[in-house]
């Protein structure tokens, strides 16, 4: 068991919401799923909260009410290696979203992720701080992150 697990608060839509996560990432799976009973407060038979996981890390969701908004100050930071991947991710999970700048997004259901290159990190933390700093330039003109772009603002 995890020490510490993400907990999402949804209105209704935690069943859609964890059925969308496990679509869109590999090495994903549902890992249970509780429904309301008699007791309530939710409809009888409608998921109350489920558990998955994705790439190894847990998730819950839960389907709470309309108490709790997302906000970006929670977001889930995705590191990926290339631009396929950057880019598959980028257009499922903004699919009914909104889009950020600095590669932040914010998907149908109102939950920030951050799909950020590898080697954006590299880049911002080379030793020429004049590099690092035309980097970090050409990431603030960008929604989704593009490494060519990066790299040739790098290399420049």
């Amino acid at each position: 068991m995890q020490k510490i697990t993400p907990f999402l608060w949804f209105d209704g839509q935690a069943e859609e919401a964890m059925n969308f996560y496990t679509s869109i990432f590999k090495n994903s799976k549902i890992v249970s799923v509780m429904h309301y009973g008699e007791a309530g407060p939710g409809a009888k038979g409608t998921v109350m909260s489920a558990t998955f996981e994705i790439q190894g890390q847990e998730f819950i969701v839960l389907n709470g009410g309309p108490h709790f908004k997302f906000s970006p100050a929670i977001s889930f930071f995705v590191n990926c290696e290339t631009q396929e991947e950057v880019d598959e991710l980028w257009e499922k999970l903004s699919e009914g979203g909104k889009t950020n700048r600095c590669g932040w997004l914010d998907d149908k259901f109102g939950v920030s992720w951050q799909i950020v290159p590898t080697a954006l990190g590299v880049m911002l933390q080379d030793k020429d701080a004049e590099k690092s700093k035309k980097v970090m330039a050409a990431m603030l003109q960008m929604d989704k992150l593009d490494i060519e772009t990066l790299r040739r603002a790098y290399l420049s």
